[in-house]
C-alpha cells in the first residue's frame, strides 16, 4: 500500500482469527534493512489485508492511535519479550533504550541485544519501534531509516515539526 513513507509491503499468512483470514506477519518500508524481499510464490492480493490497510490509513490520518491487528510473530523469547514492551509505549511519547531495559529488567550488559532485538521487529509502524530514542535525545538506528523515524515521531507528536 502507498503511504507517506513509501509504499509499505504487507506479508501475511493464513489464519482462522485475522479478518480477512490473513495474520500480519511483516509490514516493511522500501530498503528497510532485513526487510522480506518478495518471493516467486507469493500472491499479491490486498483483499486479505484490508483491515490493516484500514487502520494504516487511519494512523496516517490522525484518527489511529493503536493498532489492533492479529499478528503472529516468530522471534525468541527474549525478543518477543521486547516486541511485547514495545507495544506498550504511547502513541506521541518515545522511551529510550536504558529506560526500557530497566522497565524489563533487562541487565545493563544486554543492553545492545535489547537493541537488536528492537531492530528485529518484523512490524515496523503496528509495533512501534521507532518511538525508543538514545538517552541523549537522537535517532539511533531504525530499520526503515533515521529520516521515517524522525518523520514518524514528528507524525505523533513526540517530536517538533522543524522550522525552515
Amino acid at each position: 500500500m502507498d503511504s507517506p513513507l513509501g509504499e509499505l509491503l504487507l506479508v501475511g499468512v493464513q489464519s482462522r482469527t485475522a479478518p480477512g483470514g490473513v495474520a500480519l506477519t511483516s509490514l516493511s518500508l522500501p530498503g528497510q534493512r532485513n526487510a522480506p524481499t518478495v518471493q516467486t510464490q507469493w500472491r499479491r492480493d490486498v483483499r486479505p489485508f484490508t483491515e490493516a490497510v484500514r487502520q494504516l490509513r487511519a494512523y496516517f490520518a490522525g484518527r489511529l492511535t493503536r493498532f489492533d491487528l492479529d499478528f503472529p510473530t516468530t522471534g525468541t523469547t527474549f525478543q518477543e519479550r521486547i516486541w511485547l514492551a514495545l507495544d506498550e509505549i504511547p502513541y506521541g511519547t518515545t522511551t529510550t533504550y536504558g529506560r526500557l531495559a530497566e522497565a524489563l529488567r533487562v541487565p545493563r550488559s544486554e543492553v545492545r541485544a535489547l537493541g537488536a532485538a528492537i531492530g528485529a521487529n518484523p512490524l515496523l509502524l503496528v509495533r512501534p519501534c521507532h518511538r525508543v530514542i538514545g538517552a541523549d535525545g537522537t535517532m539511533h538506528g531504525y530499520a526503515g531509516g533515521v529520516e521515517r523515524k524522525i518523520a514518524l515521531l514528528t507524525h505523533e507528536g513526540a517530536l517538533q515539526q522543524a522550522l525552515v
